[in-house]
C-alpha cells in the first residue's frame, strides 16, 4: 500500500478581508443605483417609436412678447421714369448727344433724315392750297348766281307789278268803254304769266340756294380733311427730331452714328434720376401680404430712408414677386442706377403675442402639428399656428409658453408619434 499525508495535513484558518467585502458591496450598490436612474430612461426609450441624435436637430422655445411681421431684402436702384425713344420713320440718324449726358425736357436728342416723308408734307400742303383755291371759288361762284337769281326774282315780282297796274288801267277804261273786252283779257294773261315767272324764280332762288350752299359745304369739308392730313404729315416731321421727354440723363444708344434704321426701331433711353425708386424681389410666401402704400425703410450709404410700396407684379418669376418701393419725400442724391441698398417692409407689429422661432416644421408639417421636448422625448401634437415673420412663427393654439419644440430636422421622425432624442 501507499501511504497518503494524511496524517501530515491540517486546517489553515482564513482570516476575512473587509475591505474586498466592502469594495465588493459598493460596486453593487452603484450597479443597482445605476439601474434604478436609468430604468425611466430606458422605459422612456422602448415607449419610443424611433431614436434620433440631438446633433442632426434644432430646437426652439415658445415665448411671449412683441411681434413684428416684416420682410428684409436687398434692393436695386431703378429710375420710376425711364422711356426709351423709337423712330417713328425710316431713315438715317444723327446722333446729338452721348451715353451719359445731362439732357432737358424737350431737347433734341437725335434726327432722322426721311426725304419721303418731307416730300410728302409738301405735296400735301399743295394739294391743300390747291383746295383752298377751289373752296374760295365755290363761294365766289355761289355769290354770283344767288346775285342772278335774286335779280331774277326781282324783275318777276316788277313784272307782275306792271301787269297789275296794266290790268287795273283796261278794266277800268273799259268800263268807260275805251277799250274793249279782248284788251282786258290779254292784260289778265300777262298778269298770270308775270304771277308763274315769280313763282318759279322765287323757288329758283330757294333750290339754288340750297345746291349752292351744299357745294360750298363740300369743298370746305374736303378742305378742312387736307388740312388735317397736312397737320399730321406736320407731326410726323416734326417728330424726325427726337426730343427727350423728361429731365435726365441720357441712358443707352442702341443704333451707331448715321446709322439707317427701320419705323419702331430702338433709338435711345433716358433715365429720369429726379424719380428713383428702389425694386426688390418678394418670397410668393409674403406676397400675399404685401399692398399698395405699406411703409418701409431703404437703408445703404451710411443712410437710412423711409419709402412707401408703389407697385407690385402680378406675376410671380421663380418663387418670387417683384415689388417696388418709392422714397417718401425727396429723392436722395446720392444714389444711382442698379445700386444695392437693404430694404425692410413693416407688414404687422403686435405686442404679447405667442411666437416661436420659424423653421422647416412650418413647411414640413403644413403648421399643422409640432414636436414638443420633454425629458428626451419628441411627442408630437397638434398645434395652429398664425402669422408668420422672417424668423417667427405666430402659436395660436396647442403650445404654452416655454414649451421646447423641434424646428428643423423633422423629417428624421418619419412621421413617429414618439421620438427619443440621443445625446
Amino acid at each position: 500500500m501507499i501511504r497518503d499525508t494524511s496524517a501530515q495535513d491540517r486546517m489553515v484558518e482564513v482570516k476575512p478581508n473587509r475591505k474586498r467585502q466592502m469594495l465588493f458591496g459598493g460596486i453593487g450598490l452603484a450597479v443597482l443605483v445605476a439601474l434604478a436612474l436609468a430604468l425611466p430612461t430606458a422605459m422612456r426609450l422602448f415607449s419610443a417609436d424611433a431614436s434620433v441624435s440631438a446633433s442632426r436637430l434644432s430646437f426652439g422655445t415658445v415665448e411671449r412678447g412683441l411681434f413684428v411681421r416684416d420682410i428684409a431684402a436687398e434692393g436695386k436702384v431703378v429710375a420710376a421714369v425711364s422711356p426709351t425713344l423709337y423712330a417713328t420713320s425710316g431713315g438715317a440718324v444723327t446722333l446729338k448727344v452721348h451715353a451719359g449726358d445731362t439732357v432737358k425736357k424737350g431737347q433734341v436728342l437725335a434726327v432722322i433724315d426721311s426725304p419721303e416723308l418731307t416730300n410728302k408734307l409738301l405735296q400735301e400742303e399743295s394739294n391743300a392750297d390747291a383746295m383752298e383755291v377751289d373752296y374760295q371759288r365755290a363761294q365766289i361762284e355761289a355769290r354770283k348766281q344767288r346775285s342772278a337769281l335774286q335779280k331774277a326774282f326781282d324783275n318777276a315780282q316788277i313784272d307782275q307789278q306792271a301787269a297789275e297796274r296794266d290790268l287795273a288801267r283796261n278794266e277800268k277804261a273799259f268800263k268807260l268803254g275805251a277799250v274793249s273786252g279782248m284788251d282786258v283779257d290779254r292784260a289778265k294773261d300777262t298778269l298770270q304769266k308775270a304771277k308763274l315767272t315769280t313763282l318759279h324764280a322765287r323757288a329758283d332762288l330757294g333750290m339754288d340756294n340750297d345746291s349752292l350752299n351744299f357745294d360750298i359745304k363740300s369743298k370746305k369739308l374736303a378742305h378742312e380733311r387736307q388740312e388735317l392730313l397736312v397737320k399730321d404729315l406736320q407731326r410726323q416731321v416734326d417728330d424726325l427730331n427726337v426730343k427727350s421727354p423728361v429731365d435726365g440723363q441720357v441712358g443707352q444708344l442702341f443704333i451707331a452714328e448715321r446709322a439707317t434704321v427701320a419705323k419702331d426701331a430702338k433709338l435711345v433711353s433716358v433715365i429720369d434720376l429726379s424719380a428713383l425708386e428702389v425694386e426688390m424681389q418678394v418670397p410668393e410666401s409674403f406676397a400675399r401680404d404685401l399692398g399698395i402704400g405699406m411703409s418701409g425703410e431703404i437703408t445703404g450709404n451710411g443712410h437710412t430712408w423711409k419709402g412707401l410700396v408703389s407697385a407690385i407684379s402680378p406675376e410671380v418669376v421663380n418663387g418670387e414677386v417683384a415689388a417696388r418701393l418709392r422714397f417718401e419725400g425727396s429723392t436722395p442724391k446720392q444714389l444711382r442706377q442698379n445700386q444695392r441698398l437693404s430694404v425692410r417692409i413693416l407688414l404687422d407689429k403686435r405686442d404679447n403675442v405667442l411666437t416661436v422661432q420659424r423653421g422647416s416644421f412650418v413647411d414640413e408639417s403644413g403648421g399643422n402639428y409640432a414636436y414638443v421636448v420633454h425629458d428626451g422625448i419628441a411627442e408630437k401634437k397638434p398645434i395652429r399656428i398664425g402669422a408668420s415673420s422672417i424668423d417667427k412663427v405666430e402659436i395660436l393654439d396647442g403650445l404654452k409658453e416655454g414649451d421646447k419644440i423641434v424646428i428643423s430636422g423633422t423629417d428624421n421622425f418619419k412621421d413617429a408619434a414618439k421620438v427619443a432624442i440621443s445625446d
